[in-house]
């Protein structure tokens, strides 16, 4: 996804370029949208909207699953010399560099996005019954075969009482 920014560089401020984008990264992200570049008094800054899919691992099942990702970028690249028209990058930029040869460069910045983008607990679906705690079987193709484990005997004698108490239905009632 590298871009001729040669024209633009030396173009006025404000001076506004459209770029659709329908390629692959070199992370193998299929990417789809339009950049949209704008002259600025030092920089060119790049917006857009983009959509991918990523295989992700389910936080509940841990199956992997392909997650559809919709992004917006905002970034401000530099030029790495001086531009006949005065343009040149800050010494202490906070953005991407453009190349020598004046190629605007738009993976890293789409990577990082793609990384922002990302949902801190992928789910495969809402309903995720994750896994068995005691078996590990994925409750999303059915039941296990594991026995309900057996409450404290301790505690008997007030689960007796509570039986009792709902069977009756006295609460509070005389």
């Amino acid at each position: 996804m590298q871009i001729n920014a040669a024209q633009q560089l030396k173009s006025p401020l404000g001076d506004t370029r459209y770029y659709s984008i329908d390629e692959t990264t070199r992370e193998g992200f299929h990417i789809r949208g339009e950049a949209k570049l704008v002259r600025t008094n030092r920089s060119i800054l790049v917006t857009g909207q983009f959509i991918t899919v990523v295989r992700c691992t389910c936080s509940r099942c841990l199956e992997e699953f392909e997650c559809p990702l919709e992004f917006e970028m905002e970034e401000e690249y530099f030029p790495a010399g001086a531009i006949p028209n005065g343009l040149a990058g800050p010494d202490d930029m906070d953005g991407f560099a453009i190349g020598g040869d004046h190629i605007l460069d738009l993976n890293e910045a789409v990577r990082q996005n793609i990384l922002i983008a990302l949902p801190a607990k992928p789910l495969c679906q809402v309903e995720c019954a994750g896994l068995c705690q005691r078996c590990g079987h994925n409750l999303n193709y059915g039941p296990c075969n594991c026995v309900e484990k057996q409450g404290d005997p301790r505690w008997t004698p007030l689960g007796a009482l509570l039986s009792t108490e709902i069977a009756g239905d006295n609460y509070g009632s005389t």
